[in-house]
């Protein structure tokens, strides 16, 4: 079995990132402990889960074959942001095609695009994956065709090789939160992080139960895609010992759409915010964390247990949902 090191990787993040305990969030969701794993500090153009995957998924760009790097995702992508800073960071152009509901202000990850130099093309009302990446396939080929020499990375950076990067986050855990069972919750997107953090957790923290919280897909395709990414970095590593199906416990009640704003989502940005000067997303972040809330209070997860929520990132996506939190402010014109 070939060793994590031994696998091409280029230092994009600040790491490792901070596991730090949130008592009275855990008093709030009746839990005995709860820490928070603060990848939304990595450092790459605000933090976020995807600079570990962007480590080993750009690895290649590096030799010089490559000039322009693509990507896809939605309208508040944390993965398009945080390539865009990665390929501008190694010298690189890049190019974004996204999707979702019409756009008329910047805000949030696509102000941060923007400020990075990035072309967007905009699928307005579309969001479809196989209709973003056909767009990109397509644009890569006129790129190709001018002279370029383009790369292109899947929606969410979630490959076989990006999943080590959750991998080598679980070996860095086991470092900080020692021998003993835990419970690992995190937000499930486009599956890399969520099939890192299992394969990595039967490697380095064999008494884990990880549950993931869907932001955007049903369970079922979770469960398909996850043991899909597993499979494909367990061959990278060399390993036989591969979690089947019966290892992904993913829940998928606590979203109605991606990107779509929910109320129990808000209501777990306030009281992390105001419990433990958390701040959360919501798109990714807060509906983990509601989903986390829900889970204790139902029973499904352990009291007893050590509780990690790994804290993935989107900050920037804060500003672009101002709307829904002007009726907080408490300010007075003296």
């Amino acid at each position: 079995m070939r060793t994590l090191d031994s696998i091409p990787r280029i230092p994009l993040s600040a790491l490792p990132t901070p596991l730090q305990e949130a008592p009275r969030l855990a008093h709030y969701c009746g839990l005995d402990r709860l820490f928070i794993k603060r990848d939304d500090q990595t450092g790459l153009a605000m933090g976020g889960n995807k600079a570990r995957k962007l480590e080993y998924d750009l690895a290649g760009v590096i030799q010089g074959k490559y000039d322009v790097v693509l990507t896809i995702g939605g309208t508040q992508s944390n993965h398009a942001r945080m390539t865009a800073a990665a390929a501008r960071q190694l010298g690189l152009d890049v190019k974004l095609v996204l999707g979702g509901p019409d756009v008329h202000e910047h805000q949030g990850n696509l102000l941060l695009e923007n400020i990075l130099g990035a072309e967007i093309r905009y699928l307005t009302d579309n969001d479809d994956n196989d209709a973003l990446a056909g767009s990109m396939e397509v644009w890569a080929g006129e790129l190709a065709r001018a002279g370029r020499r383009p790369f292109t990375l899947p929606i969410g950076g979630s490959t076989g090789v990006g999943t080590l990067g959750y991998v080598r986050a679980m070996q860095e855990l086991a470092g900080q939160c020692g021998p003993g069972p835990v419970q690992i919750v995190l937000a499930v997107g486009s599956c890399g992080t969520f099939a890192g953090t299992i394969l990595g957790a039967t490697m380095f923290l064999q008494d884990a139960r990880v549950i993931g919280i869907s932001v955007s897909r049903t369970a079922a395709k979770i469960v398909d895609r996850t043991t899909e990414l597993m499979a494909e970095c367990a061959d990278i590593l060399g390993s036989q010992d591969v979690p089947g199906r019966d290892a992904v416990e993913v829940y998928d009640r606590y979203h109605e759409a991606y990107g779509a704003f929910t109320a129990p989502a808000r209501e777990a940005i306030i009281t992390a915010a105001r419990l433990e000067g958390l701040l959360l997303d919501p798109v990714y972040t807060g509906k983990a964390m509601a989903g986390l809330m829900d889970l204790a209070r139902t029973g499904v997860l352990d009291r007893s247990l050590p509780t990690i929520f790994i804290h993935t990132g989107g900050l920037p996506i804060l500003f672009a949902y101002e709307r829904h939190f002007t009726d907080l402010a408490a300010f007075t014109r003296i």
